[in-house]
């Protein structure tokens, strides 16, 4: 059941207008904040945003048929470096799929896992599972944020439609 460009376009939108949200609710937080432990895969808040960084980032290398070499770096658990770093590659992200065709999404990626495996997908299979994997650790996000005491941006996906509805009509 493959999808059209144009719904893995509005997707990939959603993805950069929900974790644009949640950066710029986590950036009132304080170190303290950022780094408590919730025992969880990822422990916090940044390292919880950092894995879907460096994931996007994986799949974007995929697509594009560059080799990945590893997954998560110090670097990229820094809020200053996932605010500079995870827009322009969700832009990136963008302009490809500005000219993705319908026949494009079908297109096979064939690359090596982290594990090693060889492994081959159609592009909306990738694309599909970006959105769904942030969407997941964003979630995982937002309840850390309640637990901390703030009130988590709203990042449903129907929000997002009715944003872009209203932003369609002229009324945002």
């Amino acid at each position: 059941m493959p999808v059209t460009a144009d719904v893995l376009r509005t997707h990939l939108a959603y993805t950069d207008w929900a974790s644009r949200r949640l950066l710029g609710a986590v950036a009132t937080l304080s170190q303290d904040e950022l780094t408590r432990d919730f025992q969880t895969a990822d422990g916090n808040v940044l390292c919880t945003l950092a894995h879907v960084f460096a994931a996007d980032r994986i799949w974007w290398k995929r697509i594009q048929g560059e080799p990945v070499t590893s997954f998560i770096s110090d670097a990229d658990k820094q809020l200053s470096v996932l605010q500079k770093d995870w827009p322009a590659l969700l832009e990136q992200w963008h302009r490809w799929a500005a000219s993705l065709t319908d026949d494009g999404a079908l297109r096979v990626v064939e690359f090596t896992d982290t594990r090693g495996n060889f492994i081959s997908q159609p592009v909306w299979h990738i694309v599909l599972h970006v959105v769904n994997h942030g969407t997941h650790h964003r979630g995982q996000v937002s309840g850390f944020l309640r637990a901390l005491g703030h009130n988590p941006p709203q990042l449903d996906l129907m929000l997002y439609y009715r944003d872009l509805a209203a932003s369609a009509a002229g009324r945002l």
